[in-house]
């Protein structure tokens, strides 16, 4: 594999299918040629990420011509949008021709990427972006912004590469895998490992434009799909629709690798796949600072719950509140991840100060997850630091256990797991329960002591609220900070 980020053969092997279009390895190559040249003067371009061709062409553009490109939800508001802008200061937004774009971008240049150009070959018969420092940025991708406002995060040439190919050695993934998927392209999970992953291996993405089980069938069946990547929304949905759709029994059945990420896959719906088709699906761990830190390798066995193991080039710590490492890897006591690798970020865009605050000595990048070790090593995560560690009654709770224990209760359909200041405990477990069955919820006690036989008794919810549904956000993740309790009237 080239030593640069993407070098494509020019071939008719097929690279890219949004719905019915395709572009070959060829096609994407000189349509990519073609805009590059226009984008060498921009500095940094942004792009009105939709889940189309149009997307990953101006992202392969900007890597040929050397400069950034900051992805922009399509469904960003005015003020996150604005705050984007002002901050990366983009010389041009890249959208498909028909896109309809928001005031906010109208003061920017506009270039249409159209998929059909046909620009020149470069080096005989392969396509490389110009030959950058492998430190220079290839993307500036934006956190989600619950702490403050979103921070751009500079991710070099150098970590991308770095990070892929630590996944394919991890997933034995090649240029004849099949990638099906359906996440936006405005972040790390679908445009890097969705997009330019199998870009830089030679192999193939098919793009559902957007989730449904009805599309995974169809392309991991009769499509001849090798892999999906979804996360745990996508996984749950395709649990409950397999006990009645024999032909998404034998798409899943018969493709190599499933993986999921974005967020903790319930242990549940683990078992409810497996079941049903044979096959595990593979957790991995990542941040958008990060990229890929662990995975469950490929045919190593059925382990819910945990992300696996640390990927090649991978440093891996637990660390306790001051700051010493955890010394022991006993699947019970919680610490702080923090990784080191060549797969990290390079700071955050015009943030020195939260750049420095965001590493420990000797280069260590604090994630703000906790996570427990078990003696082989592998890796289960607990929770977020800010959101997920409970300190009740003298101990340290990972909600995300008591979520997979309620999540295992028949009555249950969706849980989520916050800490309350209590007078007594320091923090009270609240459980938030969407019931299975909104007419006859479970009751209080009863979950709570279904808990405490799973886990343990201080484990136990001491309150139980019920909802209609979770808040979460385009990837599926629970927003903690919007639970609130309910208030009279």
């Amino acid at each position: 594999m080239s030593a640069r980020l993407l070098a494509l053969k020019t071939s008719d092997r097929p690279a890219l299918r949004f719905g019915a279009g395709t572009l070959t390895y060829e096609e994407l190559a000189r349509a990519a040629g073609a805009l590059a040249p226009r984008l060498r003067a921009a500095g940094r371009v942004a792009v009105w990420a939709t889940p189309t061709a149009e997307t990953a062409v101006g992202v392969v553009a900007a890597l040929f011509a050397g400069v950034p490109a900051v992805p922009l939800n399509p469904r960003i508001g005015e003020r996150e949008l604005a705050h984007i802008l002002g901050d990366s200061a983009p010389g041009a937004v890249l959208a498909a021709a028909g896109d309809e774009l928001p005031t906010g971008l109208a003061e920017l240049p506009r270039i249409d990427v159209d998929v059909r150009a046909t620009g020149p070959y470069a080096d005989g018969d392969t396509y490389a972006e110009e030959p950058v420092d492998p430190e220079t940025p290839a993307l500036i991708v934006y956190t989600s912004g619950t702490t403050g406002p979103p921070k751009g995060v500079l991710l070099s040439h150098r970590a991308i590469a770095a990070s892929l190919d630590a996944l394919a050695a991890a997933w034995a993934w090649t240029e004849d895998d099949v990638l099906v998927h359906g996440l936006p392209l405005f972040h790390v999970h679908g445009l890097v490992l969705g997009v330019l992953g199998p870009l830089r291996r030679g192999g193939e993405v098919r793009h559902l434009g957007g989730f449904s089980v009805e599309g995974v069938a169809k392309e991991l069946g009769e499509g001849g799909g090798t892999m999906l990547f979804g996360v745990p929304t996508m996984y749950h949905r395709i649990a409950e629709a397999l006990p009645h759709d024999p032909a998404l029994v034998r798409a899943l059945t018969a493709a190599r690798l499933l993986v999921s990420g974005s967020a903790a896959l319930p242990v549940h719906d683990h078992e409810r796949i497996t079941a049903a088709t044979g096959r595990t699906v593979v957790e991995r761990y990542g941040m958008t600072e990060t990229l890929m830190n662990t995975s469950v390798p490929v045919g190593s066995g059925p382990r819910p719950g945990s992300v696996g193991l640390p990927l090649d080039g991978v440093e891996l710590r637990l660390v306790e509140e001051d700051g010493s490492v955890l010394p022991v890897a006993d699947g019970e006591t919680v610490g702080e991840i923090q990784v080191r690798g060549p797969n990290l970020f390079t700071a955050y865009l015009n943030r020195p100060d939260a750049t420095a605050a965001a590493f420990a000595e000797g280069g260590w990048f604090r994630t703000g997850d906790m996570a427990v070790r078990e003696p082989d090593g592998y890796v289960r995560i607990v929770g977020r630091k800010a959101t997920d560690l409970i300190k009740s009654g003298g101990y340290k709770i990972g909600a995300g256990e008591i979520e997979n224990a309620l999540l295992d209760h028949p009555g249950v359909r969706e849980a989520a797991v916050t800490g309350e200041p209590d007078p007594d405990l320091g923090e009270r477990i609240v459980a938030w329960i969407v019931p299975t069955d909104p007419t006859a919820p479970p009751a209080p006690g009863p979950l709570a002591d279904h808990v405490a036989t799973l886990l343990a008794p201080h484990k136990r919810p001491r309150e139980v609220r019920y909802l209609d549904a979770l808040p979460r956000n385009d990837m599926g993740k629970i927003l903690k900070k919007a639970l609130r309790e309910p208030t009279d009237g």
